[in-house]
């Protein structure tokens, strides 16, 4: 059933007073997705316990075969009201909230073929990007360290046009140790620096067996990867450039090494 709302104190609602607010929302157990297509993903998608579906008018025209029949509450208000009550300027007329639930263990990944291992990735644009690029080359999840971005912020899962929703991943605290693990199941650990004394990415593509099992490990622009993350890796790798340009970005890098590395 479709609910009509067209009062700011409906406490049906309230959750939607903190979309703006990512550190409330994150204590409540919860993240929002925005817009149309990004909602069309969630709920597609099924990995995720939706609270509830917030659209305006249009946006339930164009949504109305996977919003009804639902087995959660969809309210419909006009745009004005959303804007009201979520206090910022709406325009992609969907909203959802679904519940976080809990990360699982790296333990979840170590039959992998291709994952990626992020460090100190703290610009949410870029941890959205990496999983849009994970999406597009298979990538079978993402170990982020406890020093990223929250991938479930609302930009993130916006910039990765919902990826995500898709791809696997957890948080973990204990990230040395499970980049460990990996290694010790049977995966080889592949850190990318822009240092001139690592290894080519063409000349790592050259030496990979068909059947090898590899994780990729990205750091942030700027400081990249720790002492500690270089140490833990198998290999240490490059993409060469230009001299004069002193590093890409890691959302590029990504795409890049990924791609050499799909077969």
């Amino acid at each position: 059933m479709i609910h009509e709302v067209d009062a700011l104190d409906d406490p049906r609602v309230a959750a939607y007073a903190d979309v703006g607010d990512p550190d409330r929302l994150r204590a409540a157990g919860l993240f929002v997705a925005e817009g149309r297509f990004v909602v069309r993903r969630l709920v597609e998608a099924r990995r995720f316990e939706i609270h509830s579906v917030l659209v305006t008018p249009a946006a339930l025209r164009e949504m109305l075969d996977v919003l009804d029949p639902a087995p959660w509450p969809v309210y419909a208000a006009p745009p004005r009201f959303v804007q009201q009550l979520t206090g910022f300027n709406f325009h992609r007329g969907c909203l959802a909230l679904a519940q976080r639930g809990a990360p699982p263990p790296v333990d979840a990944f170590v039959r992998a073929r291709r994952l990626l291992a992020l460090e100190g990735v703290g610009n949410p644009d870029n941890v959205g990007g990496l999983f849009r690029v994970a999406a597009a080359f298979g990538v079978d999840g993402i170990v982020l360290s406890p020093t990223c971005a929250d991938p479930f912020y609302r930009k993130a899962i916006r910039t990765s046009m919902g990826a995500v929703l898709r791809v696997p991943f957890t948080i973990t605290e204990r990230w040395q140790d499970d980049l460990q693990t990996l290694r010790a199941a049977g995966m080889q650990a592949v850190a990318l620096t822009p240092d001139p004394r690592a290894t080519p990415l063409r000349d790592l593509v050259a030496t990979l067996d068909a059947d090898v099992r590899l994780v990729l490990i990205f750091g942030a622009e700027g400081p990249g990867l720790t002492r500690q993350a270089l140490d833990a890796a198998d290999r240490l790798v490059r993409i060469p450039i230009a001299d004069d340009v002193d590093s890409l970005n890691v959302v590029v890098a990504a795409g890049i090494a990924l791609a050499a590395v799909t077969v």
